[in-house]
C-alpha cells in the first residue's frame, strides 16, 4: 500500500510539472487524432477495388518509410531544440492529412492520395516517438522518469481508445474526409502545446566537450538492449499483420463495418491503458527482462482469438489481452533502456532503436495479406501468435 501511494504522489509530481504536462497533453490530442486517421485511410482504401491488397498496401506505406525517418530524426533531434523539432513535425504532418479534405472540396480524390498521405505519416512517425522520451530525460528529474514513461504508454492508450472509436462514429456520419480534417486541427495543437514549452529542450553545451567515448552502435555490445529490441521487433510484426486484419474482419467477417473496427481498435488501447496504468503503479518483482518475457508470452495468446471470428466480442477480447499485456512490455523496458542508455546518446539511441522496432510491421502486412486473400484466417492467427512468443522465450533465457 505505501508503494501504491508513494507512485501516487509521484505522478502528482510529474502532473505539476507545466512543461510536461503541456508537451504531454498535445501529444495526446495527435495522438487521438492519428487513432482516428487510421480508421479513415482504411476505410477509404476499402472503398476502392482491389480489396485486401491495396489495404496491405496502404499498410506498408504507413510503416516502412519509417525506418529511413528514424535514421534521421535522431540526429536532427540531438542537435536541434526538440520543440521546434516537434512543431515543424507536426506542421508538415498535419498539411499532409488537410491535404485530403481540401482535394475532396474541389471533387473526388485522387485514388493514390491517401498512399501518400500515409507514406508522409510514416516518414515523420519516429519524431515524436524519439523526440518525446528523449524529452522527458531534459523535463524531469531521474526519480520521476518511470511515471514519466508509463504516462507516455497510457497517452497512447486513451487516445487509442478514443480516436478509433469516434473515427468509426464520425465515418459513418461525416465521411473519412472529415475526420481527417480533425486530425490535421490535433497537429496544430501540438505544434502550439510544443512551442509553448518554457524550457530549451536542446543538448546542452557541455555535451559538446565531453568524450564521445564511440557513438550510438555502441549500443549494440549491449546483449540485452539488443535482445529486448529483437523481441519488440517480432512483436511489431505480428502487430503489422493484425493491422491489415482487423479492417479485412471488420469488412467480411464481422458485422458492424467502421464502427467494429473502432470496437476492435478501442478495445486493443483500453487493453493498453490498463496495463499501462498497472505498469507504471508496480515495478515489476522479477527482473524486468523476465517480466517483458512473461508478458509478451502472455500477449501472444490473444492473437488465436482472431479464429473466433463471426464472434465479435471473443475477437475484441483478445484485442484486450493484447493491449493489457503489451503495455507493460513497453513502460518497463523503456525504463530499462533509459538506464542503459548514455544520456549523450539518448536522442539517437532512442531514435534508432524505436526505429528498428517500428520498421518491422510491413514484413507482417506482406506476410498476412495473401493468407487472407486466400480466407486462411486460422493459419494467419497460428502465424501471429508464434512470431509474438518466440522471442519471449529467447528472453526468458538470457542472462545479464
Amino acid at each position: 500500500m505505501n508503494h501504491l501511494l508513494g507512485r501516487s504522489a509521484t505522478y502528482r509530481r510529474v502532473w505539476s510539472r507545466r512543461d510536461f504536462r503541456l508537451l504531454w497533453l498535445g501529444s495526446s490530442v495527435s495522438l487521438v487524432g492519428d487513432g482516428m486517421t487510421f480508421v479513415a485511410l482504411t476505410w477509404l482504401v476499402l472503398a476502392q477495388p482491389g480489396g485486401v491488397e491495396r489495404l496491405g498496401l496502404l499498410t506498408v506505406c504507413y510503416t516502412l518509410p519509417v525506418f529511413a525517418g528514424g535514421l534521421l530524426s535522431g540526429p536532427i533531434l540531438d542537435r536541434f531544440d526538440k520543440r521546434y523539432v516537434l512543431a515543424a513535425d507536426s506542421v508538415v504532418r498535419g498539411v499532409a492529412m488537410a491535404a485530403i479534405p481540401v482535394v475532396s472540396l474541389a471533387g473526388e480524390v485522387p485514388a493514390a492520395l491517401p498512399f501518400v498521405v500515409a507514406a508522409v505519416y510514416g516518414l515523420f512517425k519516429m519524431v515524436p516517438l524519439a523526440g518525446f522520451p528523449a524529452a522527458i530525460s531534459d523535463l524531469l528529474p531521474e526519480e520521476e522518469r518511470d511515471a514519466g514513461n508509463a504516462l507516455e504508454s497510457l497517452s497512447f492508450g486513451v487516445a487509442g481508445i478514443v480516436g478509433p472509436g469516434l473515427g468509426g462514429v464520425l465515418i459513418a456520419g461525416l465521411g473519412g474526409e472529415a475526420v481527417l480534417a480533425f486530425d490535421a486541427v490535433s497537429y496544430a495543437l501540438f505544434a502550439a502545446a510544443a512551442l509553448a514549452v518554457r524550457r530549451p529542450l536542446r543538448p546542452q553545451a557541455r555535451a559538446a566537450v565531453v568524450p564521445s567515448g564511440g557513438g550510438v552502435l555502441t549500443l549494440f555490445r549491449d546483449r540485452v538492449l539488443v535482445a529486448t529490441t529483437l523481441a519488440f521487433m517480432a512483436f511489431n510484426i505480428a502487430l503489422g499483420m493484425l493491422i491489415v486484419t482487423g479492417p479485412w474482419l471488420a469488412k467480411t467477417r464481422l458485422d458492424g463495418g467502421p464502427e467494429t473496427l473502432g470496437l476492435l481498435l478501442a478495445a486493443l488501447s483500453a487493453g493498453e491503458l490498463a496495463g499501462a496504468a498497472i505498469a507504471g503503479a508496480r515495478a515489476p518483482r522479477a527482473r524486468p527482462i523476465r517480466a517483458v518475457a512473461a508478458v509478451q508470452l502472455v500477449a501472444a495468446t490473444g492473437f488465436l482469438a482472431l479464429t473466433a471470428a463471426p464472434h465479435t466480442m471473443t475477437v475484441a477480447a483478445g484485442y484486450l489481452v493484447i493491449g493489457l499485456f503489451s503495455a507493460p512490455m513497453t513502460v518497463w523496458a523503456q525504463s530499462l533502456r533509459m538506464a542503459r542508455i548514455p544520456a549523450r546518446l539518448r536522442g539517437r539511441g532512442f531514435a534508432v532503436l524505436r526505429t528498428l522496432m517500428q520498421a518491422t510491421p510491413p514484413i507482417g502486412a506482406a506476410v498476412v495479406t495473401p493468407l487472407l486473400a486466400a480466407g486462411l484466417l486460422a493459419q494467419a492467427a497460428l502465424v501471429m501468435a508464434a512470431i509474438a512468443a518466440a522471442p519471449a522465450l529467447a528472453l526468458l533465457r538470457l542472462r545479464h
